[in-house]
């Protein structure tokens, strides 16, 4: 009898879902340095994002979306990601100035791919906003399509970039 009695706590306790802490936003920085490039973040225009990862203190910066996208995307990472963050470009002072701490969590923002917007690297960028009206406002000045964080295609992020093509930097 007390077999039987073992086994449903075992199996209510194999059932239990482990929580694991989210970490908040880190504020930018004058310090911060993106990822790839190491440069400094706060001297480039452009949304940014940060990526926290299992077993890491700090996060990881990006001076530019299309950046933090393309590491997502990447099957080589350094570590499980916990959660990624980036800019919330419908609230950011202007775009040489997108803020330090209006962090959203991506899986929530509206992206605008296709813009053909400069990002802080100089590439085309992947904008994000918390509030759909103020992506679709994005578009009707600058062009390009909503999207949501897991159906970003893989070429706004990974496909080449063409020099050839003018990129405007949004006021």
């Amino acid at each position: 009898m007390k077999h039987l009695i073992l086994i449903p706590i075992l199996a209510f306790a194999a059932c239990k879902e482990e929580t694991i802490a989210i970490p908040d936003p880190v504020p930018l920085t004058q310090e911060a340095l993106s990822y790839f490039c190491q440069m400094n973040i706060s001297e480039h225009g452009g949304p940014k994002g940060q990526i926290h990862l299992a077993g890491m203190e700090q996060p990881i910066f990006f001076a530019q979306v299309r950046d933090l996208i393309a590491y997502v995307k990447s099957p080589e990472r350094d570590a499980p990601i916990k959660v990624v963050y980036v800019s919330d470009m419908g609230v950011a002072p202007s775009w040489d100035q997108p803020g330090i701490g209006n962090w959203i969590v991506a899986d929530t923002a509206v992206f605008v791919v296709g813009a053909g917007v400069a990002g802080g690297m100089g590439a085309p960028e992947i904008v994000p906003f918390a509030d759909a009206t103020a992506a679709e406002a994005f578009i009707a000045t600058y062009g390009g399509e909503a999207v949501t964080f897991g159906s970003i295609p893989d070429d706004a992020a990974l496909g080449p970039v063409d020099l050839e093509q003018p990129l405007e930097t949004p006021a």
